[in-house]
């Protein structure tokens, strides 16, 4: 077969043939591809000059396959499938209502932030709704567009975009640190959650002053405003206390920072088309300006 000739081959002729070769019937092909019988019959016949070799055999009755045509069909069937399909992911119908399931910390201090600013921009034209989880297990029962994780990045999903690396630090509102010289004298402050704690930050800072914690709650932005009240120094974020550490409310008091690889990815499902996944990660991933 000559390869220039293949270089060239319409894709509309590829389409009638599949249609004619599924339903065994030209008429047939004619209704699903939007032509005539007689246009389907020609566009059969240029196919096969173009590729020289008999893909049906004409009969009073209609058409059957070639031994050359059978052994095609299943081929092009496969090829077109996957040409739809992916048409279908990247440029697809969006979505017009997405559901976004992230915890407390992640929807008020990195999603909503994010979600104001694209509203003065009027970025999109879809409905994002939210929903809190608390804990991991919560998000194959929520059957979430959008899931915000905390992890490695090492889940299946059809879409996933790191957000950021998680990096801890000790925080405290200015006021507490007043006449003191040495803040692991200061009352801490632990959560529950994915993220690494207080034994961790001692482990890997060799934190001999390493105390048990006076307060604990079970989320991230309750004890994020406990330490703005006051009351003890916080294992914070920094990429999620960005405002409290720009607008004065917290004080960065080491510049030693707990890492451990991981940090928050946004992961999407098979139903968000890729062009709509686009304009999220832009949405949601975009950088904060610093007043």
């Amino acid at each position: 077969m000559n390869r220039q000739r293949l270089e060239s081959l319409p894709l509309e002729w590829v389409r009638v043939f599949e249609a004619a070769g599924r339903t065994g019937n030209f008429t047939a092909a004619a209704q699903e591809v939007g032509l005539t019988q007689a246009a389907v019959s020609q566009r059969i016949r240029n196919l096969e000059l173009r590729i020289g070799a008999r893909l049906f055999i004409r009969q009073a009755r209609g058409v059957t396959l070639t031994i050359e045509g059978e052994a095609w069909l299943p081929q092009v069937s496969h090829a077109l499938q996957g040409l739809n399909r992916s048409a279908e992911e990247l440029f697809g119908k969006p979505l017009k209502a997405v559901t976004v399931s992230a915890s407390a910390s992640m929807t008020q201090l990195w999603i909503v932030p994010r979600l104001a600013a694209a509203a003065a921009a009027a970025s999109h034209n879809y409905q994002i709704s939210i929903s809190t989880m608390n804990i991991t297990s919560d998000f194959p029962v929520a059957r979430a567009t959008i899931e915000i994780r905390y992890g490695d990045g090492n889940w299946p999903e059809w879409h996933k975009h790191q957000l950021f690396k998680e990096a801890l630090a000790p925080m405290a509102a200015p006021s507490l640190l007043a006449g003191r010289r040495n803040w692991q004298d200061l009352p801490r402050i632990a959560y529950s959650g994915p993220r690494p704690g207080w034994q961790q930050w001692a482990s890997q800072m060799k934190d001999i002053d390493y105390c048990v914690p006076a307060l604990r709650f079970d989320n991230f932005v309750a004890a994020l405003n406990a330490a703005k009240a006051g009351l003890g120094v916080v294992l914070g974020s920094l990429p999620l206390c960005g405002a409290a550490l720009n607008d004065g409310w917290l004080v960065r008091l080491s510049d030693e920072a707990l890492e451990r690889g991981e940090g928050y990815w946004m992961t999407a499902n098979e139903r968000l088309p890729v062009n709509q996944w686009i304009d999220l990660v832009e949405l949601l991933c975009r950088e904060q300006p610093i007043a």
